[in-house]
């Protein structure tokens, strides 16, 4: 008998914000294929009758490359096992979940797909940045820092006048936020950098589009970290401003266009 695959979105990293489904899911599974950034600390009690196989991906660094990882979950399942690949975020926001879904459906393998809460969205909120707030941004743009983007994207970009998600966007903040300057966006606008969402040692590096990458640099930002450029920035909270401040905040500005 074909056994199925069960791609799972972890969330941001943390266990308990994995769904019920998952949970389930994982309990049943036979085998686990698990990323770095996908909740593992505890994957033996999660999965306790299952093969755990870390096929995670470092910057730099990808000992299982994505092509023996589709074909580790299809010669799995076809082997008659219930298989679980659990990625960090959602499985379906930069994440390939798409092509390890599309390998398993070429093999005739049944697959169940159980969204995560993307990185993009649950991190600048852990932070206390909203990614919307009326009057100031009514939209935002998830990009990958991995792909180096056109002239013609940065325009685009830089005049959306809303908020801008970069993941995985370390290593090309420097050229990132050189584009958008060139291309009008104004040398005020708010950054931060979101270190280790929900992990105990979780930290904001806030600064402007001019001098992010200084402050970056003195502050050894480093990877997984979740990049976030807006007015909405300037919201962000720990938690101890009171509700009179955040308002007043948030009435002093508006929308910056180039």
């Amino acid at each position: 008998m074909t056994g199925r695959v069960t791609l799972i979105g972890g969330g941001p990293g943390r266990e308990d914000l994995l769904t019920l489904a998952a949970a389930r899911a994982l309990a049943d599974a036979e085998v686990v294929l698990y990323d770095r950034l996908a909740p593992h600390e505890r994957l033996h009690e999660l999965a306790p009758g299952a093969e755990l196989v870390d096929v995670g991906k470092r910057p730099g660094h990808h000992a299982v490359p994505q092509s023996e990882i589709e074909a580790l979950l299809v010669a799995h399942a076809l082997a008659g096992r219930r298989v679980v690949r659990l990625k960090g975020g959602d499985p379906y926001v930069l994440g390939r979940g798409s092509e390890e879904l599309l390998a398993c459906h070429a093999a005739g393998v049944q697959v169940e797909v159980i969204p995560g809460v993307t990185s993009a969205v649950a991190v600048p909120g852990a932070a206390g940045i909203p990614l919307t707030h009326r009057g100031i941004s009514h939209l935002f743009t998830v990009v990958s820092g991995h792909a180096p983007l056109t002239d013609a994207e940065l325009g685009h970009l830089a005049g959306l006048g809303g908020t801008i998600v970069v993941l995985m966007g370390v290593g090309s903040l420097p050229s990132l936020t050189a584009g958008l300057a060139r291309h009008g966006m104004a040398a005020r606008m708010p950054v931060a950098i979101i270190e280790r969402g929900f992990r105990a040692d979780q930290r904001t590096t806030i600064g402007d589009l001019t001098d992010i990458v200084i402050a970056a640099g003195r502050a050894q930002v480093a990877s997984p970290a979740v990049v976030v450029i807006g007015e909405v920035v300037r919201l962000a909270h720990d938690g101890n401003a009171s509700a009179a401040e955040l308002m007043e905040r948030a009435a002093g500005f508006a929308v910056v266009t180039p």
